[in-house]
């Protein structure tokens, strides 16, 4: 089975380098022809968890390079999901599955207005990843990536997919309850990665200080309740203590939307604070923890240039 990885970011580089290793027919693409050119002529370069090691790694930055493929992993900013998949679905075949392995809320509604939504798996990972400087990635930790269909149906294609991950060392878990764990993960990032980046600490120093706690924990609070408005299950039942787990068992890490700041990058709070800012003011419920690191966030985006 050919397998195409869109986004040659840190996670979807990890991904193509395992997946590589593994002995999978695997692509990466990048809309960057530098960078795609690179990764094909001197492979990606990983170290942490696994310790150091190359992958040699197809890649290409042409999307019709993706005829063929039975999987699309999605690794995009959420940002750039509606131009990744207006490029690559005129070469997609119909019986090809589209997965999305993207931070916030939307993603999904996006891939199915150019995909069969009968096509498109939702999904989330904790697999710690980050991009380096010289293109290559750190394996921070392996962590459970979850996927399924909105419509909860377990179709034949996720069974090879899990098997894939398996491969590769992975733990892939297959869920009749995809909304609610793509929920679930909305609620913890939108107490930490908002506060890392503005901070920038790494996931443990948020719960070190009392007074980054009490932010955190004011966070995750005001997105439960829009959670619970949505009537979301969320997969634990104490979120400000499984915010705090995940802040101590991660505690080196770096989250995505800190990489982002500190690369001057655009980062997904859209997608997260902003989404849950955005059903809460839907449904009258006030979050102004949520407003405040959204308009941190965006006002160190807005002052790049200084």
């Amino acid at each position: 089975m050919k397998i195409a990885i869109v986004g040659s970011g840190a996670l979807g580089s990890l991904l193509a380098a395992l997946f590589s290793k593994a002995k999978a027919d695997a692509v990466l693409f990048s809309r960057s022809k530098e960078r795609a050119d690179k990764i094909e002529r001197e492979g990606i370069n990983v170290e942490g968890a696994a310790g150091k090691w190359k992958a040699r790694v197809k890649a290409s930055s042409s999307f019709a390079g993706i005829s063929g493929a039975g999987v699309v992993f999605l690794c995009v900013k959420s940002y750039d999901t509606k131009n990744a998949v207006s490029s690559f679905s005129p070469y997609l075949a119909k019986d090809a599955v589209v997965i999305s392995l993207q931070n916030g809320l939307g993603n999904i509604e996006v891939i199915s207005e150019a995909v069969d939504e009968t096509r498109v798996i939702g999904g989330v990972t904790n697999i710690g990843a980050t991009l380096l400087e010289d293109g290559g990635v750190r394996y921070a930790g392996k962590g459970e990536t979850v996927i399924g269909r909105t419509d909860g149906k377990v179709t034949a294609e996720m069974r090879p997919i899990r098997e894939l991950f398996s491969s590769c060392g992975l733990e892939l878990r297959i869920s009749r309850e995809i909304k609610n764990i793509i929920w679930s993960k909305l609620v913890l990032n939108a107490g930490i990665n908002a506060l890392s980046a503005v901070l920038r600490l790494p996931n443990g120093a948020l719960v070190k200080s009392e007074g980054a706690r009490r932010i955190m924990r004011a966070a995750v609070t005001e997105a439960v309740r829009v959670a619970k408005r949505k009537r979301i299950k969320l997969a634990y039942d104490d979120p400000l203590a499984k915010a705090e787990a995940v802040c101590e068992s991660t505690a080196a890490n770096i989250s995505s939307m800190l990489q982002d700041i500190l690369a001057g990058r655009r980062s997904e709070i859209d997608a997260i604070n902003g989404a849950i800012i955005r059903i809460a003011q839907e449904s009258g419920i006030p979050v102004p923890v949520n407003i405040l690191l959204n308009d941190m966030v965006k006002s160190i985006e807005d002052n790049y240039a200084g």
